[in-house]
């Protein structure tokens, strides 16, 4: 499994645009074969982390490479962050408890 982890600061006056545009890369993710899940959090202090799964590198790079999100980062670096931080690992690791159940489920 890779996963991404995303860091930003969005300014203030782009902040609809950037929400707008980041609900299609969403979209548009969940269409890659190998996605499996991104979440998105944002702290007290307004930065905003996003954690997204693939099932290997290939279909991370898939996305990566692909034509709208490239277009998207470029949009994001001329006119929505005002700093980002983008980390790709290799889970080396994993457990769970209880199990893998989602946590909406376990109510």
């Amino acid at each position: 499994m890779i996963i991404t982890i995303f860091r930003a600061r969005v300014r203030l006056e782009a902040h609809d645009e950037y929400v707008r545009l980041a609900a299609r890369m969403g979209e548009l993710a969940r269409q890659v074969p190998g996605y499996v899940s991104h979440k998105c959090f944002i702290a007290d202090d307004g930065e905003r982390v996003m954690i997204v799964e693939f099932e290997s590198e290939r279909a991370q790079r898939i996305w990566s490479e692909r034509r709208e999100h490239m277009e998207a980062k470029h949009k994001g670096r001329a006119s929505f962050y005002v700093q980002y931080r983008v980390q790709v690992c290799t889970v080396q690791r994993e457990s769970s408890f209880p199990s893998r159940v989602p946590l909406a489920a376990l109510g």
